[in-house]
């Protein structure tokens, strides 16, 4: 059975989630989602289906599956954008939904060599722009 949360942004698909990204696909056992601020060209964001908070508090198999479905975003990402690296953060103290930021990185490019910033609001696209990426990244799933 899924479980949903009435006040998170990824179990309601709210329009507060929907003013930071964009909903790409589901995946295997979750969403994924194209984060509008687009400093770091390709940034994704993986979200588990139910409202879990934590990945422990996933079995082995659930785990896997997630982590299948994060690894599966990021192979992708690498393919279309040819980042220098991909990134990965799971932070989220205040938005207590299992989900992860892949954030590619480019050599020269905003952050290379550190942590990316969670949100730099520098980098926002028209909708064409949007959808352009979006349908790349659909194209090599």
């Amino acid at each position: 059975m899924t479980q949903k949360a009435p006040d998170c942004i990824y179990c309601q698909r709210n329009q507060q989630q929907k003013d930071i990204m964009i909903e790409i696909c589901d995946l295997n056992v979750s969403t994924l989602f194209l984060f509008k601020e687009q400093s770091y060209e390709g940034r994704c964001v993986v979200a588990y289906k139910d409202h879990v908070k934590e990945l422990f508090e996933l079995s082995v198999e659930e785990r896997n599956a997630f982590m299948d479905d994060v690894c599966h975003v990021a192979e992708t990402l690498s393919r279309v954008f040819h980042p220098a690296k991909i990134n990965m953060g799971m932070y989220s103290d205040k938005l207590a939904h299992l989900h992860v930021h892949i954030a590619p990185k480019y050599e020269g490019g905003l952050d290379f060599g550190g942590t990316f910033q969670m949100n730099p609001n520098k980098t926002f696209l028209s909708d064409e722009q949007y959808n352009a990426l979006i349908e790349k990244i659909k194209q090599a799933l």
